[in-house]
């Protein structure tokens, strides 16, 4: 057994649209997370600032899902990035449907 038998070597590498996805998923499920709080805390009376936040939170996720799935499509990358900006940025603009249902 050589010593190269443990070591992968490849030329793929992280996409940075992958990880402007992941990023732009984490900050658009935190800014819906702190809308939801503070409207709660204002027992559902949600000012007009709270629902800006929630726009963009949006407009971010839908964003964050184009880039995941561009970098999903390019190839010798890794596919972690891309896939989980996709997840996290899904599960945000399933909160905002769900938001908007319970809404109405």
């Amino acid at each position: 057994m050589s010593i190269l038998a443990n070591y992968k070597f490849t030329n793929k590498k992280h996409s940075p649209l992958g990880i402007m996805s992941v990023i732009l998923g984490l900050i658009s499920g935190i800014s819906l997370i702190v809308v939801m709080i503070l409207t709660y805390r204002a027992r559902g009376e949600a000012a007009t600032q709270y629902g800006m936040v929630a726009l963009l939170a949006l407009i971010m996720a839908v964003v964050g899902v184009i880039l995941g799935y561009r970098a999903d499509r390019e190839k010798d990358r890794y596919y972690f990035f891309p896939r989980l900006g996709m997840i996290l940025n899904g599960m945000v603009l399933v909160g905002e449907l769900a938001i908007l249902f319970a809404s109405v």
